[in-house]
C-alpha cells in the first residue's frame, strides 16, 4: 500500500521524463521506467545506459522506498564558504569588468583585501572555475622573432649543379 502511494502510473512517469531538463534526474527516471515499467532487468537496463550494476541497484532501491523524490540529489554536507557571498559577488563583478588577464595570486589578494581570507592558490583556482571564469594563459611571444626580409635572406638557395 505505502509503495503504491510513493510510486507513480507508467504515464506519468513518461509525463515526468519528457520534461525534465536535469539530464541526471533523467536517466533515473529511464531507468525506473524501464525496470518498474517495462519489467526489464535492471543488469540489461544499467548496461543500455552504461552504468553499473550496483549504481541501477542503489537508484531503484532509493525509488521503492522513498519514491520519485528520491531520483533528485540530495544536498551534499561540507563546511560553508569563508568568503561571505557579497563579498564574492563584489569580486566576480570586477573580475568580469577587467579587460586584461589576471593571476591567481591577483586574485587571491584582492580576496584578501576584500573578504580578510587567505586562500591556497589551488582553491583560488577552484573559486574561478566555480563562479565560471577559466584561466586565461598568455600566448608566447618570441622576442627574437625575424623580420619577413631577415627570413627570406636566411633561406637555402638552389646550388647550381657541377656538370654544365
Amino acid at each position: 500500500m505505502f509503495y503504491d502511494l510513493l510510486t507513480l502510473s507508467r504515464q506519468k512517469l513518461e509525463e515526468r521524463y519528457r520534461s525534465e531538463s536535469d539530464p541526471k534526474l533523467k536517466e533515473r527516471l529511464l531507468l525506473v521506467l524501464e525496470v518498474r515499467g517495462d519489467g526489464e532487468l535492471p543488469a540489461h537496463v544499467s548496461k543500455q545506459i552504461h552504468r553499473s550494476k550496483p549504481w541501477a541497484s542503489y537508484w531503484l532501491d532509493r525509488y521503492d522506498k522513498e519514491g520519485v523524490a528520491s531520483l533528485q540529489d540530495r544536498p551534499r554536507s561540507g563546511s560553508p564558504s569563508k568568503l561571505p557571498p557579497e563579498i564574492s559577488v563584489k569580486i566576480k563583478k570586477k573580475l568580469k569588468e577587467s579587460k586584461q588577464g589576471w593571476t591567481t595570486k591577483q586574485v587571491n589578494d584582492m580576496i584578501v583585501r576584500e573578504g580578510g581570507v587567505q586562500y591556497h592558490y589551488t582553491h583560488v583556482c577552484r573559486l574561478l572555475h566555480k563562479w565560471g571564469f577559466k584561466q586565461k594563459v598568455p600566448r608566447k611571444v618570441h622576442v627574437n622573432t625575424a623580420s619577413p626580409e631577415e627570413k627570406k635572406a636566411f633561406k637555402k638557395r638552389r646550388r647550381k649543379s657541377w656538370t654544365t
